[in-house]
């Protein structure tokens, strides 16, 4: 089971890695600098507060008078409007902006991904991929749009508050003072070890979703071997230390909150001691008392949180880290400049200047190693397959048989030599342009959630429905269709788990045919299919790789006699070469394989007399 594991990070508050965001936010300074304009004003309105408090006490409770109460009323009224105001463009500001840059952020890290190379995503887990672009995006997003902007907040209000208090009387200010630092460490310690626990939770809970996952989509081999008191003891396991870590994250909570209180009111006994006596002895107005204990009460909550989003955000410079590597990292298989500007890109094609394909191939001086292998697959390989010819590809499982196929697709290119397509070497032209001429049927196919004719469709997005009927019916894909209740416009499910794979292969044939591609690959395409559809499926074949050049990875050797030229690959390297006929007269490894496979045919069909029987 693939699992994304968030890393410890422990790198200290790094403006490097925040500028990364910065061409995320660009679109939206203005309403970002409008939010945090107005986070100052609200935190400037809130120290004023406790001012009005005092003047009010001072002013109209201890003179026993209205006078002048009305002006009064009106401004602390304003102030109140002002708040209001402030709190309904702040929140809908701060939303959108988490909405938006969230959105960028997972728009580009999804048009991304789809510049990079095939190896890519043969190396890495998708759940990996998942959780840069929906987890760490979000969390991102919700750090700047609420986070950094509560941060300002919180700032400006103790700033504030704090050279309110001076002003209002040095002695009680100094006492509050002594006791920010006990609520500074303590805070600090606190939250670095609850984030540290919380960090474990958020892994562990990936755990979880990956067993569900895992349980779900693999019910029935679950069921099939007998593990389901094996799943019930790891999901205990998981879900156990979970449970654990939770608890223990809950414990630190009970014992820091309660210190916070026991300091914060600490500070106000202290403050209402020396402030009642100093009221006692008329050195202190009885309003300015009451606002300099309003100050008091309030000023640590700001304190803990600037602490808390301090450690949120050096927490999510990881999350920018993993963001930003992904963005950045380079497909392995790009084309030249010289190339996009005459041919385009993946997304802008130039189409009016892509020259016609026949599909001559010819491999030249071609030596392969892969990105991460010391040995060389291929050395020194040279073939040429004339335009409309058709190469097979045999060899025992794990032999290496799709590498000579994904390097003709340009799924990979060679470490050493070239592979000319027409002629011309495939590098000087643009991957799009090879890979829109080329018919990909795969051994487990993939369809897309939708009815079947929008599955067909994707292989031609302008094509008429009666284009895609016409294609079905000429690969059997119509025989599928018949069986289902809304005909073409029957729902396959997600990933097409509604169909059968023979089934599912039909649909991906048919998908690929009505491209009109001059290459098509068949990657073991037969092997799942039950005997009547595998010879539909074949007259269909012979009929419709006429005039085009065609790659088969065969399993079934008996489906490529008539093949053009057979390649029989044993440990990732090419050990013979030739036609049916001429492989078995050189009684070779070929010749072994193809007994080995009749025998074993033979063996098969005697048995299923038997049972019938």
């Amino acid at each position: 089971m693939s699992m994304y594991n968030e890393e410890e990070y422990n790198k200290p508050l790094s403006l490097k890695i925040w500028a990364k965001m910065l061409p995320f936010l660009k679109p939206y300074r203005m309403k970002l600098a409008t939010v945090m304009i107005l986070m100052i004003i609200s935190a400037l309105i809130d120290v004023l507060f406790p001012i009005l408090q005092g003047y009010a006490v001072n002013n109209f409770i201890m003179r026993s008078t209205t006078e002048n109460l009305g002006w009064f009323a009106a401004a602390y009224f304003i102030c109140v409007l002002i708040q209001t105001l402030i709190v309904i463009i702040f929140t809908r500001y701060a939303m959108e902006v988490e909405m938006n840059v969230g959105k960028d952020m997972r728009r580009d890290t999804f048009v991304h991904l789809q510049t990079l190379s095939f190896t890519y995503y043969n190396t890495t887990p998708v759940g990996y991929l998942m959780a840069r672009t929906m987890s760490d995006t979000g969390r991102i997003a919700s750090l700047i749009a609420w986070g950094l902007v509560d941060t300002l907040w919180a700032f400006c209000y103790v700033v504030g508050a704090f050279i309110s208090m001076f002003m209002l009387n040095v002695r009680l200010a100094l006492i509050v003072i002594l006791v920010v630092p006990f609520i500074v460490v303590l805070t600090i310690f606190f939250q670095n070890k609850i984030l540290h626990l919380n960090r474990k939770i958020r892994r562990i809970n990936s755990q979880i979703s990956g067993a569900f996952n895992e349980g779900i989509v693999g019910a029935k081999t679950t069921k099939t071997i007998v593990i389901e008191q094996q799943n019930e003891q790891d999901f205990s396991k998981i879900t156990g230390e979970m449970a654990q870590k939770s608890i223990k994250a809950a414990r630190l909570n009970a014992i820091y909150i309660p210190l916070i209180m026991f300091f914060s009111s600490a500070a106000t006994a202290l403050v209402l001691a020396q402030g009642g006596t100093l009221v006692m002895g008329e050195a202190l107005l009885f309003g300015t008392f009451s606002a300099f204990i309003s100050y008091a009460v309030g000023i640590f909550e700001p304190i803990q949180q600037l602490a808390r989003t301090f450690s949120e955000i050096i927490s999510a410079q990881a999350n920018i880290e993993r963001v930003s590597e992904l963005l950045e990292h380079k497909p392995d298989i790009t084309d030249s400049p010289e190339v996009i500007e005459k041919y385009g890109d993946v997304f802008h094609p130039k189409k009016e200047n892509w020259e016609p394909i026949r599909g001559d191939i010819e491999f030249r001086d071609v030596s392969f190693k892969y990105p991460d292998g010391g040995e060389y697959v291929l050395e020194h390989f040279n073939l040429k397959i004339p335009a409309g010819q058709n190469v097979a590809i045999v060899g025992e499982t794990g032999a290496g048989k799709s590498t000579l196929v994904n390097l003709a697709c340009r799924f990979f290119e060679p470490t050493e030599g070239e592979i000319l397509i027409d002629g011309v070497d495939y590098r000087k032209r643009s991957q799009l342009w090879l890979h829109s001429n080329i018919g990909y049927v795969l051994q487990s196919p993939h369809l897309f959630s939708g009815s079947v004719r929008d599955n067909i469709r994707y292989g031609k997005l302008d094509a008429t429905d009666e284009e895609i009927e016409r294609v079905a019916k000429k690969v059997s894909a119509d025989v599928v269709v018949s069986k289902l209740e809304h005909g073409y416009d029957s729902d396959v499910g997600e990933g097409g788990d509604k169909l059968s794979t023979g089934e599912k292969q039909l649909i991906s044939f048919a998908r690929a045919v009505i491209a009109d591609p001059r290459i098509f690959v068949l990657d073991e395409a037969t092997s799942s299919i039950d005997t009547q559809t595998e010879q539909l499926i074949q007259n269909a074949i012979s009929t419709l790789l006429e005039n085009r050049t065609s790659f088969l990875i065969a399993h079934r050797l008996s489906t490529i006699r008539h093949a053009d030229l057979i390649l029989v690959v044993k440990a990732g390297k090419i050990i013979e070469r030739g036609t049916h006929e001429e492989l078995l007269a050189k009684k070779g490894y070929y010749f072994s394989l193809y007994n080995k496979q009749f025998e074993e045919e033979a063996a098969m069909r005697l048995l299923n007399s038997q049972d019938a029987g």
